[in-house]
């Protein structure tokens, strides 16, 4: 027993105070990309435009943009670019409400690196502070690598604390307020991701975490996927994207706090 204090004593208090202070992420993250709205002179961006892997990168009359629901976060458009006309920020905080404001067309905001409440891009389809004290989620792998779903379980570790907001996992849909979906929906996962969709009750929510449950990914146009969640459930029913290949955990955290418990927390 005293061996059991002593080391506790020598652990400390390791959950982060997050929001309110600046996770520590590897300096080879890669997060927000910030994109100069003018082309390049030299190659009109045909040298990044080729080297993409998934067609996130295109661009149009106002200058380059750049679909964060398709990229990959590998850099390489980064790497080919000679103007550094597109660059990754260390912005972890990624979560949008709409497909659209995945969208990144210009410069990443001056002060992102200042911690704490920061407003998920675009507007929420509908209100969702029923769920802002207590939320259940049954996560559902629809034919993922297991990269985002082994990010989202590290949320239940003493770091993350995911349970200190009020969210859990559930084991039943039936028990739960939603499904955070993972994975670009094979047509193996299909029936089973709209089986979970309907057996939770209404109201309920929709968090598409990484690239593959955005938009497919890698995998999209394959005969074998869907192209993502809003391939296969009802038109709308996403209600926040988490972007990433895989996302950062503090990443999906804070998608997932985009539900409802940002205004709570601020206030």
């Amino acid at each position: 027993m005293l061996n059991i204090i002593r080391e506790r004593l020598h652990q400390g208090y390791r959950t982060l105070n997050y929001p309110f202070v600046s996770p520590t992420i590897s300096p080879r993250f890669a997060g927000l990309p910030s994109l100069t709205p003018t082309s390049c002179r030299s190659c009109n961006h045909r040298a990044c435009l080729t080297v993409c892997p998934t067609g996130a990168l295109r661009v149009t009359a106002e200058g380059p943009e750049l679909d964060m629901g398709r990229c990959l976060f590998c850099r390489a458009c980064e790497q080919a670019c000679q103007e550094h006309k597109i660059t990754f920020t260390h912005e972890h905080r990624l979560a949008a409400y709409t497909r659209d404001a995945l969208i990144v067309r210009g410069p990443a905001p001056e002060d992102m690196e200042r911690p704490g409440i920061r407003q998920a891009r675009g507007q929420q389809k509908r209100d969702l502070s029923l769920f802002g004290r207590s939320l259940k989620l049954r996560e559902v792998s629809a034919g993922g690598c297991m990269a985002c779903e082994a990010d989202v379980n590290v949320l239940g570790t003493l770091i993350y604390d995911l349970g200190r907001f009020g969210i859990e996992y559930a084991a039943s849909p039936r028990h739960a307020d939603g499904i955070l979906v993972t994975g670009p929906v094979t047509e193996n996962m299909r029936k089973a991701l709209l089986d979970t969709w309907d057996a939770v009750p209404e109201p309920k929510i929709v968090i598409a975490v990484g690239v593959c449950a955005i938009s497919g990914g890698t995998f999209r146009g394959s005969r074998e996927g869907c192209n993502g969640v809003e391939s296969v459930l009802p038109e709308g029913s996403v209600d926040v994207y988490v972007p990433g290949c895989p996302p950062n955990p503090w990443t999906i955290l804070d998608g997932i706090l985009s539900v409802a418990w940002k205004k709570r927390i601020a206030g």
